[in-house]
């Protein structure tokens, strides 16, 4: 209902800026442009839904394996002392929980590719637990906030960028992003946790948020006490060597249980084409929305009160030269990306600009478009809570980014 409200309120508020563009200003492209946005837009929608479908299907595939050698059950297993208080209506030891795992273990090592078709093969498995079919349920509402916090242990892809772009360091920005999505994340899973009454001071999930901490902590020095140029080729190798090390278990794991693993791989990528067909139109719905609001200069407008509101309070306006950047965020992942390169273009790869877009770009995920995508694949219609609480995630990741950038910078 809350998505429905926003999508409409996407149009609408488009649609009055546009005409006063039109009528006080004399902008008459204004709308020409946001018609050229609309068809942009769906053609996205389809090439993210098309370029989706080779990734899937290969993924897919190779969860199939995984499923029916027994390693998705193993991970399960090991998930299932944590997982069984963060998702307590999920059946013990459930091949759900694996495939939760996956995802977020390919998300914290920012293998995008990787966990975009694992976490739709969770909802997959999440729905046949779902007593109604078109209502999200409370695990996924958890799984989803979670993966919108966008909690991410090597942002290589913000570091490749500043590289790029000139940045002295391309790596200054690691702890501070580190800080600032743990915080998105934190937020995320304490919010569903009141929501659906579980307790968060149970000792395994204090000894869990514990160890995240102190892990991340410890990360962070390991990184800084590296030569910079070190930093992001040992976080790729890392990363990649492990993936194809999950891929090499998967296939091993299918010749230990005497399985055609070339067939199962068959079986699990006719699902991942299905399912990659299924969300064109969700897809399309939201990028839709989301280029008319960007196109009818809304996002200007807004961008510009809030930097005459602040100047007016006296308060240093530093920080609203990356705010296009945190309000992208939540809406595409790529106009996000396009705001942080134009930041860093415009003000220089090291400046406090150039380092909060950064910062703001790999604290969390884009909530539209996962809400979208993954509610998309299994055709649930009533999201419940769930984009209130991912705002709400965004939100603290968005005051964190700026924090952590003064502290730091």
């Amino acid at each position: 209902m809350v998505l429905n409200y926003i999508w409409i309120a996407f149009f609408l508020i488009a649609f009055v800026v546009a005409l006063g563009k039109l009528l006080i200003a004399g902008d008459t492209t204004v709308f020409t442009d946001i018609i050229n946005a609309t068809f942009d837009s769906a053609k996205t929608g389809f090439e993210i839904s098309l370029g989706l479908t080779g990734v899937l299907t290969l993924w897919l595939g190779i969860m199939k394996i995984g499923e029916k050698g027994g390693l998705i059950q193993s991970f399960a297993r090991a998930a299932s002392p944590i997982f069984s208080k963060l998702f307590p209506d999920l059946p013990h030891n459930h091949p759900v929980t694996g495939s939760i795992f996956m995802n977020f273990s390919a998300n914290l090592l920012g293998l995008d590719n990787a966990a975009t078709p694992m976490g739709l093969k969770a909802m997959q498995q999440l729905q046949e637990l779902n007593p109604k079919k078109d209502t999200a349920s409370n695990s996924m509402i958890m799984f989803l906030c979670i993966n919108a916090s966008g909690l991410t242990i090597i942002p290589i892809t913000v570091m490749m960028y500043r590289a790029q772009m000139g940045a002295a360091n391309p790596s200054d920005i690691f702890l501070p992003i580190l800080l600032a999505t743990l915080s998105s994340t934190l937020v995320a899973v304490f919010v569903i946790c009141l929501k659906q009454k579980i307790n968060v001071f149970q000792k395994s999930l204090l000894l869990l948020f514990g160890g995240i901490i102190l892990f991340v902590g410890g990360l962070g020095w390991l990184f800084n006490s590296l030569e910079e140029d070190k930093v992001s080729l040992y976080s790729t190798v890392f990363a990649n060597a492990l993936l194809f090390t999950i891929i090499c278990g998967f296939l091993i794991s299918g010749i230990r249980k005497k399985l055609n693993v070339y067939d199962t791989f068959i079986e699990g990528a006719k699902e991942g084409f299905q399912t990659a067909i299924t969300i064109i139109p969700y897809l399309v719905a939201i990028l839709v929305g989301i280029g008319v609001f960007r196109a009818s200069g809304a996002m200007d407008f807004l961008i510009e009160g809030i930097h005459l509101a602040v100047a007016g309070l006296g308060i240093d306006t530093q920080f609203v030269g990356g705010l296009p950047t945190i309000f992208m965020k939540p809406l595409s992942g790529g106009g996000a990306r396009g705001m942080m390169i134009d930041a860093m273009q415009t003000y220089g790869a090291d400046s406090f600009v150039g380092r909060l877009a950064s910062i703001a770009q790999g604290t969390t995920d884009t909530t539209f478009y996962v809400v979208a995508l993954y509610f998309g694949s299994v055709n649930i219609r009533n999201t419940r809570y769930t984009v209130q609480a991912s705002l709400l995630a965004d939100l603290a990741g968005a005051i964190a980014a700026i924090a952590v950038t003064y502290i730091f910078f």
